[in-house]
Formats: C-alpha cells, structure tokens, sequence
C-alpha cells in the first residue's frame, strides 16, 4: 500500500473522541451578554488575507490515486463552506511528478481558494518554490515532525538544517510563510527560536488528535515505540506557551478539535484561526461529502451563538473572554511558570 494511504487508513482507523486538555478550560457566565446574534462576525484574518471564518481545513493528504480523491472532496468543503484549506505534504510530488495532481485537484475544484502548500522542515527554497508553484498556493506550511521521523521506518535521521532552511525559506519566498507542528505541539522556546529566524505566522498544533507516532509504529514490525503513542504537548498548553511570549506574531491552533466548543476556546486563547483535520476526515470517511459540509455549517452557526453567549461580536476581542484553567492545564501552568489566574480576571 502507498505510504499516504497507509497514513489515512490508520489515522481512521485510530481516530475517536476522548477526552482533551479543552475539558480543563471553563467559561465564566455572563448574564447579560448585552449583544445580538445577527451583529456577530466570526470573520478573522490571517497573513492580512480577511477569512469569513475562524477555522480552516489543515494539511491532511496527497500524493496518490486514492488521496486525490480526498484531496477533491475536502476542495469541495472548501469552497461550499468557504474555509481555506491545507493539503498535505507536497513532497510526494516534488519526488514524483505523476502524483502531482492529486495536489492540483484542490485548486482545480476551487480555482478562487486560499490555500496552503505543505512541505517538510528540510525543505530547500528551490523546492518550496516548487511546492507553492504547483497550484499557486497562497501560502506556505512547513512542517515540523521529528517524533514522525524517527518512529518512522523510512524517516529522516539528520534534523541539523532545519531551522536554517526555514530561515533561508521565511527570508526569501513572496508569499507568507507558517510553521506548524503536526500534534507534537511547541514550547515558548521552540517558538522564539522560530521568531528568531523571521517566522511570523506559527501555528502550535498540539497533540489531542490524530498521533503521527502511533501511525508510524503501526507501520513498524516490531511495534516498538508503543509508550510514543500519546507523545507531546497539548494543544491548550502549547497555547498557553505561545500567549507566554512578549513578541507578537500572528497565532494558529490545531490538535485535537473536536467540535465548536473547541474551536471557541482556542480562538479564547488568543488563536487568529483554527486548524482542524482529523476530525473532518473521519467524518468525511465515515458519512460523505454532503454530511461533512452540513456539519461544518452547524459548526458555523454554533460559533455566532458561543459568541453571543460571551457578549462578543468579534474574533479579536474573544481573546479578552475569561478562561478558569483547572485539572492539566492549570498544572501545565504552575510546573512552566505560566499565569493562569491571569486568564480568569481580564
């Protein structure tokens, strides 16, 4: 089986709801929300690109027959609900120019999307270049996946060039650049780090979600690397460590969204959007096309009524919508030195 397929059939296969650091965030009732349903936008923006909506498709597949085909319906949610979409690593057709359309499908079904290429942390300009030329991308994700590799049987070994490939591709490509984890989730550290290089858009993808090194060690013979399967920090915490951050940049979170209430919190976090993939794919798996875009318009419309519920009619002034922190997250807090009680008083 192709590897891609082989990632799809797996993260079906090992997908279900369980419980999130989400469950340890609450919010404060508010009596007099004091707003109407009909003022409320849910539009954000990111990298000055205005999004009707505050969530987005993130990278999920490519690179074979079967993944095109993926790749085409989840272009169709795209444009039906009008989200901008991520495809999955491109690299499959950087290598093999024969699986380039299962890529080009996406903006062939939806010539007027926005949307991401995907390319690995090791990737050169050259071929970043590549990658976002192969159907014009609006912008480039680069990916961050040692635990992948290294579980991986065929993965990469040698990590030295990354942050400087990263640097040399937020330097000199013309369209925006975001790094992202792939539910492994970031640090402040390895985030200043990334600012350090001229990174500004940065999307945290925590884990919660779909689990890359219990995919891989379900491909290995010997299934060693068992104990790696929940590996990672939290989406909620890798939040916590982004908001921990004095220097500004423009913040994205994914990892483990399971609903609207989710994507709620995670915008509440300070998050300019929120990527969601696993979820749509089950979904999209398990009930079509037609069921998956019905949902993500229920999600739509829950969001107008959570942000009314808060008295917001904005995605920006979310972020001053009081969080109480309990269980994992607060202790993720104490042990990192972390302010939580900041969150419940603003």
């Amino acid at each position: 089986m192709n590897r891609k397929d082989e990632h799809v059939s797996l993260a079906k296969a090992f997908h279900k709801t369980k419980r999130n650091d989400f469950d340890d965030v609450a919010l404060l009732h508010r009596s007099f929300p004091s707003v109407r349903v009909s003022d409320v936008s849910i539009a954000t923006e990111l990298f000055e690109q205005p999004l009707s909506n505050p969530f987005f498709i993130n990278a999920m597949t490519g690179g074979s027959e079967k993944t095109k085909q993926y790749n085409q319906q989840l272009a169709i949610l795209a444009r039906e609900t009008d989200l901008m979409m991520a495809t999955g690593s491109v690299s499959a057709a950087l290598k093999d120019p024969t699986v380039a359309d299962s890529y080009q499908i996406v903006r062939k079904e939806h010539p007027n999307g926005c949307f991401l290429a995907n390319v690995g942390a090791g990737t050169s300009l050259e071929n970043a270049q590549r990658a976002v030329d192969l159907f014009e991308a609006n912008a480039l994700q680069i990916h961050l996946n040692a635990p992948q590799e290294l579980v991986m049987p065929e993965g990469d070994r040698d990590f030295t060039n990354w942050l400087q490939t990263i640097e040399e591709i937020a330097t000199h490509l013309e369209i925006p650049v975001i790094v992202k984890e792939v539910g492994f989730g970031m640090t402040r550290e390895t985030i200043q780090q990334l600012l350090s290089v001229g990174v500004t858009i940065i999307d945290v993808a925590g884990s919660g979600g779909t689990s890359f090194t219990q995919i891989e060690n379900a491909r290995r013979k010997q299934r060693e690397f068992a104990y790696l399967d929940n590996f990672g920090i939290s989406n909620v915490a890798s939040l916590l460590e982004a908001k921990d951050v004095p220097v500004p940049f423009e913040l994205i979170a994914s990892g483990g969204i399971r609903n609207a209430y989710d994507i709620f919190k995670a915008l509440c976090f300070g998050a300019q959007t929120v990527g969601i993939a696993g979820t749509i794919l089950n979904h999209l798996l398990s009930n079509g096309l037609e069921e998956t875009i019905a949902l993500v318009r229920q999600w739509q419309s829950e969001l107008h009524i959570l942000y009314a519920m808060t008295g917001t009619t904005e995605t920006a002034k979310l972020k001053k919508v009081p969080l109480i922190l309990t269980g994992h997250a607060k202790e993720w807090c104490e042990l990192r030195n972390i302010d939580y009680k900041k969150y419940s008083s603003r």
